[in-house]
């Protein structure tokens, strides 16, 4: 058998939780977020996941799967339900994603200051979302504005608001003083 070990992170989101695998579970920085059954068709393993009723969303990104439960259950009850349930789905060799259904984001032309804005999300920004179970993806810059999408723990994390005003639209705006404000997509 081929034996996965899994530890389990807390996040600031109190309702998510962040399984950390000792194995990739995705490649080239791939990211997938499922905010229900519907959109995860492509992944085997979140539709897997999506069977437990108190499941709301589902991420997956390099060696992570973040959970997002609802009020039905405390993460004490359910935690190493779930734990055991995704190392035995990895050890079985279960499909994380089907490549014959994923779907491909079109890559979008970018102008410099859209680079230079992921440029800094990438190198200050994505690395303590990651840690906290979640991720940012910038979305499109257009009249001062930066608009960006949360995902994983980051979305509906009651503190997400304070992070995208506190600290991403401070940092853009000290590096890029064309950026006014950072909006969150579907927030």
């Amino acid at each position: 058998m081929n034996s996965v070990n899994i530890y389990i992170e807390a996040n600031p989101n109190p309702n998510s939780l962040k399984f950390v695998t000792d194995r990739m579970l995705l490649q080239n920085n791939e990211i997938k977020d499922y905010p229900d059954p519907k959109s995860a068709i492509e992944s085997p393993m979140a539709l897997a996941l999506f069977e437990f009723k108190y499941i709301e969303r589902v991420f997956i990104m390099s060696n992570f799967i973040t959970i997002t439960k609802n009020d039905l259950v405390n993460w004490e009850e359910v935690k190493l339900e779930l734990r055991n349930f995704i190392k035995k789905f990895i050890e079985e060799d279960g499909k994380i994603i089907n490549p014959q259904l994923s779907n491909k984001k079109e890559e979008k032309s970018l102008k410099d200051i859209d680079k230079k804005i992921i440029q800094i999300l990438e190198e200050y920004i994505k690395p303590a979302v990651e840690q906290d179970g979640g991720a940012i993806q910038f979305e499109s810059f257009e009249k001062g504005t930066v608009k960006v999408s949360l995902q994983g723990a980051c979305s509906g994390c009651p503190s997400s608001m304070i992070t995208l005003k506190s600290g991403i639209e401070k940092l853009l705006k000290r590096f890029i003083p064309e950026v006014e404000e950072v909006v969150a997509e579907g927030v």
